[in-house]
């Protein structure tokens, strides 16, 4: 057997994480309980649950959250769970349901605030308290038209590790304000099933060091980030659009009017920002491109990318392609060096991890804090794995 002798590190070069974080089931578990269920999750973008009674299926860590706009046009969101005998409420991922939802297996009926309204028989068990058998609800917050759960039982300061993100890179929460997100047009998704572990492709959008390598369009379109050494310095603090370039887009030709709201000194830049866990954030002058992944499992990641345009933009039909393809560029480019890199996170070669280059030190600052979430002293415990799928049927009023 061979063996490659670890390479001293100098004060230019930091060590990654071991290659194990990547693939260890058990470690995956340890962040499913204490980073996907405890901290804000970005789960579902609100405009698609456009009537009462429209629902959506997500999963967080080991659970799976129904998300439902009730009566009073509110968003809602429970555990995905029966009380009765813990039958899943929805299988379909969208849906929806007239006044209720209705397990499928004994016909326990709840309605669209989580309370207990029907069940076989139960009107006859007078000792029965249903308002301590309705659904279990989660914490919901909205914020850049997405809804943002999280299952914690007392959930962090929503505005220090959430908006906080948007102030730590733009300096102040109006500058992403400006765009109006909540206010714009869903113009294009594309959902992405990606074969690598979550944190290889947070770590790929926390820097610029490929661009040169592998984004050829981006590049063109943002020169700035051609040098991969300078480059993260331009990466959320507005890279400039190159001088003959009109729009974001795949080939640089003209996009459309900028949003209400950008000012001069944000117009023809690029901004990024990373909300961990899992949400990337893009600004350009006429949309908005935001990420959320799910992580399924140590080596799968499904990743939802919403291009998002100013409302009468998306109504007059326009032709969105040239800024949509740019971006799903980037996004196919990503991943295919994200799934490239994922094999050899099991090598002995990566046993101990890589190296970071200066440009890339501040992955160091992340792989600080993943490891800060999955660690308490003296324990180092694997949990449960994850609950299988149910189903979901409407009620009749």
């Amino acid at each position: 057997m061979t063996t490659t002798p670890t390479t001293p590190l100098t004060p230019s070069l930091i060590a990654t994480l071991p290659g194990r974080h990547y693939t260890d089931p058990d470690l995956f578990r340890q962040e499913q309980e204490r980073i996907f269920e405890s901290l804000w999750f970005c789960a579902v973008r609100a405009a698609d649950l456009d009537k009462p009674g429209a629902f959506r299926t997500v999963q967080i860590g080991r659970e799976s959250v129904v998300v439902t706009r009730n009566r009073a046009g509110e968003l809602r969101a429970f555990l995905n769970i029966c009380r009765h005998r813990g039958a899943r409420l929805c299988l379909e991922s969208v849906g929806e349901v007239r006044r209720s939802l209705q397990c499928p297996y004994h016909a326990w009926t709840y309605d669209l605030d989580g309370k207990l309204i029907a069940a076989p028989n139960l009107a006859s068990l007078t000792d029965i308290d249903r308002s301590a058998y309705g659904l279990r609800p989660v914490h919901l917050r909205e914020w850049l038209g997405y809804g943002w759960l999280c299952l914690a039982d007392e959930p962090p300061s929503f505005e220090e590790t959430v908006i906080g993100a948007a102030v730590e890179r733009l300096g102040d929460v109006a500058a992403i304000d400006r765009y109006g997100v909540a206010g714009l047009a869903l113009g294009k998704r594309i959902t992405y099933d990606v074969q690598a572990n979550w944190k290889l492709i947070v770590e790929n959008f926390m820097e610029c060091y490929h661009c040169a390598t592998i984004h050829p369009e981006l590049t063109d379109v943002l020169p700035e980030f051609a040098d991969g050494l300078a480059a993260q310095y331009y990466v959320g603090h507005g890279a400039a659009f190159g001088a003959e370039v009109k729009g974001f887009t795949v080939d640089g030709s003209a996009g459309f009017g900028r949003l209400d709201g950008i000012d001069e000194e944000q117009d023809r830049r690029y901004y990024a920002i990373t909300v961990k866990p899992t949400v990337f954030v893009n600004l350009v002058p006429d949309h908005v491109i935001l990420h959320r992944m799910f992580p399924l499992g140590p080596d799968r990641t499904v990743v939802e990318c919403d291009w998002l345009y100013a409302p009468e933009v998306v109504a007059s039909g326009a032709d969105l392609s040239g800024s949509v393809e740019l971006f799903h560029r980037v996004n196919s480019q990503d991943f295919d060096a994200c799934e490239r890199t994922q094999p050899a996170m099991s090598s002995r070669a990566y046993r101990d991890g890589g190296v970071l280059v200066p440009s890339e030190h501040h992955i160091g600052k992340f792989h600080r804090w993943v490891r800060e979430q999955i660690t308490e002293p003296g324990t180092d415990s694997a949990l449960s794995p994850p609950p299988s799928p149910g189903a979901c049927t409407s009620v009749s009023p």
